[in-house]
């Protein structure tokens, strides 16, 4: 790992556990085993740290889990739809990076325009978009019933959120949390499906 990956990733974890506001370059700078004026020759600061953390998560959120722009290939099938849909779940749930991510966006979303941006995208309009496409591509398809896809895709991406921010707050509840996730996409196929 580069100097310049180690700063992302020792800011990154000090900022979910200590905020954005909370963290010195001092002590990002202790953690990768550096002097303070040393990571300026990688990052102009603090904020550029930030940025840099956002946009490398967004890539990373973009290609291993999708986004409107990159649904994938359309299910075909009610279990394909599950299978696909908890893959990118458990991805969400589990990945260190998304996972300290989220939890930096959730504290400073109040404090930043730019993460507030981020967060609303990521757990509220971008996946609704991302799903609402892949739910009228599946209607095209005569899999899913004829109904407004937007309202669908609330339907369906809002419980997951929930239960993600509650995995968050408390990760024993984890398993918990996937297994009502998928109680809960069995019973949106079922409803919906054909």
């Amino acid at each position: 790992m580069s100097t310049k990956e180690k700063i992302l990733d020792a800011a990154l974890t000090l900022f979910a556990e200590n905020g954005y506001d909370g963290t010195s370059v001092e002590q990002i700078a202790n953690i990768v085993g550096i002097k303070a004026p040393s990571l300026y020759k990688h990052y102009k600061g603090k904020e550029d740290i930030l940025n840099a953390l956002i946009d490398s998560a967004e890539e990373r959120y973009e290609v291993l889990f999708g986004s409107e722009k990159n649904i994938g290939k359309v299910p075909e099938s009610r279990e394909e739809f599950i299978k696909v849909t908890m893959e990118r779940i458990s991805f969400t749930m589990r990945d260190p990076i998304i996972r300290k991510t989220r939890m930096l966006l959730v504290q400073e979303q109040f404090r930043n325009e730019r993460i507030s941006e981020v967060t609303t995208r990521h757990q509220l309009d971008g996946i609704q978009r991302m799903f609402a496409k892949i739910i009228k591509g599946m209607m095209d398809e005569g899999i899913v019933v004829k109904d407004d896809p937007k309202l669908l895709a609330v339907e369906l991406t809002a419980p997951a959120v929930l239960q993600i921010a509650r995995s968050d707050r408390q990760p024993q509840c984890e398993k918990e949390c996937m297994e009502y996730i998928e109680k809960h996409l069995r019973h949106f196929c079922k409803v919906y499906m054909r």
